[in-house]
């Protein structure tokens, strides 16, 4: 064996050991000042909810405090746009919804986000439930349709920006019953505002997350018709799934961890690790449950595939009805 080959085998090897130990150094380091935890919507929605509680688990595994940031504004593309422009050394992350693959399709920025902003953990996911006021004749999903088709003017239904997740689910609704010409869509700047005026019957539809909606159904002020999940959810045993109306519709609300892109491995899978141990948390699980939502956790190429999944879903529905931004 040539000396040359030998020196270059022995380099190489070392080179690998040393970024093994420093990967493994940092793993064990990290945080060692407080965390930077964006959420691209205003306080008290779903997102903002869930990103609370798990940073505070956070920073109790991980020894640094998570400090959440609300950065709404614009269907979530502020924040969004906030973490992709970050520094990638783990200091900055985002909690984020579903809403993220919905905006990132049909708003186009000039920032990418889907190859911009990586997956660090998925925390659970809900369906969203299609929710009218009592005052609407109507009391399953196939009645709706029929009173859409039949009302001078179409129906108005709320949403939460365009081009956001609560605004393409109902989209794809109307398209796949054939009723997008006959639904008139209604946008606010956030959850709490359409679900006020919702309440007041001002708007009469709604497409909403279950955590907002599910205190008022027992109450008799709002009314149920059908949950987007492929079969019927958990905690509303008795509300069918929309596919049972109209076969094939889905749509799955995701909450997760996302991170600039470039932020070094080692940081990734330890985040990845305090999330995956925060669902195993007695008052995360109560949590979780209390607002109707399956746990999931896993790797972060899980993660990714459903947000790259739902990214090629919404821009299929923006395409087929003629969605463009700010529209």
């Amino acid at each position: 064996m040539k000396p040359s080959f030998v020196r270059k085998l022995i380099a190489t090897s070392c080179a690998g050991v040393l970024a093994c130990v420093s990967g493994l150094a940092m793993s064990q380091q990290y945080p060692t000042k407080p965390v930077r935890v964006i959420v691209p919507f205003a306080p008290g929605g779903g997102s903002d909810i869930t990103a609370r509680q798990f940073s505070a688990k956070l920073s109790e595994f991980l020894g640094q405090q998570f400090v959440v940031e609300n950065r709404g504004g614009a269907g979530g593309l502020i924040g969004m746009e906030l973490t992709a422009r970050a520094a990638p050394d783990g200091y900055t992350i985002m909690m984020m919804s579903g809403s993220f693959s919905a905006t990132s399709a049909v708003q186009k920025p000039a920032f990418d986000p889907i190859n911009s902003i990586v997956a660090v953990a998925e925390f659970g996911y809900t369906p969203f439930v299609l929710t009218v006021h009592p005052s609407l004749p109507v009391k399953t999903t196939k009645e709706l349709i029929a009173l859409a088709r039949t009302t001078k003017g179409g129906l108005s239904y709320a949403g939460t920006g365009t081009g956001g997740a609560t605004h393409l689910a109902t989209e794809l609704f109307s398209s796949m019953a054939k009723i997008t010409a006959n639904m008139v869509p209604i946008q606010y700047k956030s959850t709490g505002a359409a679900m006020s005026d919702l309440l007041s019957g001002q708007v009469p539809v709604i497409v909403g997350s279950l955590l907002p909606v599910t205190p008022h159904l027992s109450t008799g002020k709002l009314r149920a018709l059908g949950v987007t999940t492929a079969k019927r959810w958990h905690t509303l045993p008795n509300v069918p799934a929309i596919a049972e109306t109209i076969p094939g519709y889905e749509v799955v609300l995701w909450f997760g961890t996302m991170i600039p892109r470039g932020a070094p491995q080692p940081v990734i899978d330890r985040l990845n690790a305090g999330i995956n141990k925060a669902l195993q948390d007695a008052a995360i699980k109560r949590n979780l449950e209390g607002a109707g939502m399956i746990g999931s956790g896993g790797a972060p190429a899980a993660f990714d595939q459903r947000i790259r999944k739902d990214y090629e879903k919404w821009l299929k529905v923006a395409k087929d009805v003629g969605l463009k931004p700010g529209s």
